[in-house]
C-alpha cells in the first residue's frame, strides 16, 4: 500500500511541530546533537549495572538531558518493565495522567485487534436496481460501504473497472453511495487547530474513500518560473487553481511557504494553491482534504467512473440503498495489515475510522465515535487494564484532552505481550532507526534496531512507548511521556531512555 498522505499537508506533519525555518549552520548542529547523544549513551553504560535500583528516580544520562532541555522531573512519566517480570523495573510518575499526543494509537490498535481479531476485514459491496440491456443500466448502481478504513483508489478502480467488465457501460439512474452503517456526529476539521485542509483532521466516514485526501506532486521548473502540479485522484467539479513559483535557495523546510485555500465559485469549487518552492527541491508530495468525506466520496467516484470512460445519466448522490441485485464484493486487507497501516506512518484517520467501527454495532446510539469510546475502554477494563484517568477523545492522539497513565500504558504492553496477536502488534510498530515515524531515531546508537515503538508529538508533548531488546536479548516495555512547554527538545532524553533499557544488564 503506498504511504498515504492522511497525516498532513507535508511530510510526516501528524506530529503536528511549530514551523522550524533552515538553520543557518545545519551541520554544526547536527554534530553537537550527535555529540550529546553519544555522551549520553556513554553515561547509560556507567549506570547500566545498577538498573534494577531505579525503581523511583530517573537515570542520570535520562535527568542530565532533561536538564538541558528545561523540562522538570515532574512533566515526564515513565514506565519500564522487562516482559517477563510482574512489576516495573523503572516508575517515575507513572500514575499521573499525560497526553500521549499519537501514542493513543497504541489503544486503539490492542482495543481493535482485542474486539476484532487480526484477521478482520471489511466489505465494500457494488448492487445494481434496474435491467441490464445493452450495455445500460436503467437505473441506479449502488456502492455501499462498510467502514473500510483503507479504501484507496487502486482498489476503487479495479472495482469500477470490474463494473465495466461485467457489461456496464452506462448508468441511467443514479450512482448511490450509502455510508450509513457508520452513525456519525457532525465533524469539524477545523476544530483542531484550524488547519481543516490537512488530512489529518479528517473525520471517520462509512464510505471513506481513498483516506479523503487528493494527493499533489509539485514539480518546479528553474527558479523563477512554474511549478507544476499533478493532482490525484481525480475529483470531479473541483478545479485546481495552481499558483505555486519555483524560487531560488536551498531546498530546507520546503513546505513552509506553500499553502492552500478553497474558493467556491459560481459553478464550482476551486482548490487554490499557493506560495513558492524551491527548484533546487525537486520532485515534492503534498497533500490537501478539499473537501468533506459525503463530498470527496461523490466527486471521487464520478471522476473514476468518468475516467474509465462510464457514462451517467443522473448524479452521484448519498442514500441508503434499497432492494439492490449483488453485483460485486471488494475485501479489505485483515486488520492486523491495517493497524501496521495506520501505526508505521500514525494515520490519524484510519485510528478516527476503527475507534468509530468499534461502536457501529450499538443500533441505539446516533454517535459511533462515543459508542466506540466506551467499547475501547470496557476492552482494556475487562484485559485488566487500569483505565483511571483515561480519557479518550478521538484514538488518534489529535486532541489536547486525551489522557492515559503511564503505568496503564506499561500494562497494555504486558497484556498484548501475552496475547495471540502480539506478533502482529509488536511488527505494527515502527523500528527505531529503521523505518515508519522513528525511522530517525537512535542513528547513532547502538541500540538503533533494537527497539519497536509508537511515537507521538503535538505542541507540548513528545512520548513514546513500546517495547526495546537489551543487548542480553531481553525484552523490556517503556513508556516515556513529556507534557511541558519544552517537550519538543526531550529526544535525547528519550532516547537516552532507551539506551538505558538496552544496556540493561
Amino acid at each position: 500500500m503506498m504511504r498515504h498522505m492522511t497525516e498532513a499537508m507535508q511530510t510526516n506533519s501528524h506530529h503536528m511541530r511549530p514551523v522550524r525555518l533552515a538553520k543557518p549552520n545545519l551541520n554544526t548542529a547536527r554534530l553537537a546533537r550527535k555529540l550529546l547523544i553519544r555522551c549520553l549513551s556513554a553515561a547509560a553504560m556507567l549506570i547500566a549495572p545498577a538498573a534494577a535500583s531505579w525503581a523511583g528516580s530517573l537515570p542520570s544520562a535520562v535527568s542530565t538531558a532533561l536538564a538541558r532541555a528545561g523540562i522538570p522531573e515532574s512533566s515526564v512519566g515513565v514506565w519500564v518493565q522487562a516482559v517477563d517480570q510482574p512489576r516495573p523495573s523503572l516508575s517515575v510518575n507513572a500514575d499521573m495522567p499525560m497526553n500521549p499526543a499519537s501514542v493513543m494509537k497504541l489503544v486503539t490498535a490492542f482495543a481493535a485487534l482485542e474486539r476484532f481479531g487480526p484477521a478482520q476485514t471489511w466489505d465494500t459491496r457494488i448492487a445494481t436496481r434496474g435491467e441490464i440491456r445493452n450495455g445500460v443500466l436503467d437505473g441506479d448502481l449502488q456502492i455501499i460501504g462498510s467502514g473500510d478504513p483503507v479504501l484507496n483508489v487502486e482498489r476503487l478502480w479495479k472495482l469500477l473497472r470490474q463494473v465495466l467488465a461485467l457489461g456496464i457501460r452506462e448508468v441511467r439512474g443514479d450512482i448511490v453511495l450509502d455510508a450509513t452503517v457508520l452513525r456519525l456526529p457532525p465533524h469539524d476539521p477545523d476544530s483542531f487547530d484550524g488547519r481543516g485542509l490537512r488530512p489529518y483532521n479528517s473525520g471517520p466516514h462509512g464510505l471513506l474513500l481513498h483516506f479523503n485526501t487528493l494527493n499533489l506532486t509539485l514539480l518546479p521548473g528553474a527558479a523563477g518560473g512554474v511549478v507544476d502540479v499533478i493532482p490525484s485522484p481525480p475529483l470531479a467539479g473541483l478545479v485546481i487553481d495552481n499558483r505555486i513559483s519555483a524560487s531560488p535557495g536551498a531546498c530546507g523546510v520546503w513546505y513552509e511557504k506553500l499553502d492552500a485555500r478553497l474558493e467556491r465559485r459560481e459553478r464550482s469549487q476551486a482548490l487554490l494553491l499557493l506560495g513558492s518552492l524551491p527548484a533546487s527541491c525537486g520532485r515534492r508530495d503534498w497533500s490537501a482534504a478539499p473537501l468533506s468525506p459525503d463530498a470527496f466520496a461523490a466527486a471521487l467516484i464520478e471522476g473514476l467512473w468518468a475516467e474509465l470512460g462510464g457514462k451517467l445519466g443522473g448524479q452521484v448522490r448519498h442514500a441508503t440503498a434499497l432492494d439492490g441485485t449483488p453485483l460485486l464484493t471488494d475485501t479489505s486487507m485483515p486488520l492486523a495489515d491495517i493497524v501496521r497501516e495506520m501505526n508505521k506512518w500514525s494515520s490519524n484517520v484510519i485510528a478516527r475510522q476503527l475507534i468509530a467501527n468499534l461502536g457501529a454495532d450499538d443500533k441505539t446510539s446516533m454517535n459511533a465515535v462515543a459508542s466506540g469510546i466506551a467499547v475501547a475502554k470496557a476492552q482494556l477494563e475487562s484485559a485488566g487494564i487500569d483505565t483511571t484517568g483515561l480519557m479518550i477523545e478521538n484514538g488518534s492522539g489529535l486532541s489536547r484532552i486525551e489522557r492515559i497513565r503511564a503505568d496503564s500504558l506499561g500494562t497494555l504492553l504486558a497484556v498484548a505481550w501475552q496475547r495471540p496477536f502480539m506478533p502482529e502488534f509488536i511488527a505494527a510498530m515502527p523500528i527505531a532507526g529503521l523505518d515508519g515515524t522513528a525511522r530517525r531515531r537512535l542513528a547513532d546508537s547502538p541500540a538503533r534496531g533494537q527497539a519497536h515503538i509508537k511515537t507521538g508529538t503535538i505542541n507540548g508533548v513528545r512520548a513514546f512507548a513500546g517495547y526495546v531488546l537489551d543487548r542480553n536479548n531481553r525484552r523490556h516495555i517503556v513508556v516515556m511521556m513529556v507534557n511541558d512547554p519544552e517537550a519538543a527538545a526531550s529526544r535525547a532524553a528519550q532516547d537516552a531512555l532507551m539506551e538505558w533499557v538496552w544496556n540493561t544488564p
